[in-house]
């Protein structure tokens, strides 16, 4: 019997060690639920019921695991996944060079969205 006894002793800490992580994960996933809420009250009436349903969506994604962070080339290929609308090469370069890390990037999500600026220098020869 003093076996039993160790082993309860020693699975002890660790499940309270479990138990405090799980503990600590649910307040920062509730805390962005509730950030998120907050965030809507500046949204326009029109747009605010919406919000608040996809801070719900979120919280309840987060809650089952469906939340991930992609990795930076998974971001990259769907930036330059956009460019596939552009048939002719010229215009296509000009879209990967809009979504590269060289291009001029203003304005933000929250405004409104992001205006990606390339500018190409054309040599013209002089008659």
């Amino acid at each position: 019997m003093p076996m039993r006894r160790l082993h309860v002793t020693l699975l002890a800490p660790a499940a309270l060690l479990l138990c405090a992580t799980v503990a600590q994960a649910a307040p920062s996933a509730h805390q962005q639920y509730l950030a998120d809420r907050a965030a809507c009250a500046s949204e326009p009436a029109a747009d605010r019921a919406a919000c608040i349903r996809e801070a719900g969506a979120a919280a309840q994604a987060e809650r089952r695991g469906g939340l991930t962070t992609a990795s930076a080339s998974t971001y990259e290929h769907n930036a330059l996944a956009r460019c596939d609308v552009f048939k002719n090469p010229e215009d296509k370069s000009d879209c990967i060079a809009r979504m590269g890390n060289k291009a001029i990037v203003q304005g933000s999500v929250d405004g409104g969205g992001l205006l990606r600026e390339s500018v190409r220098t054309y040599t013209v020869p002089a008659k």
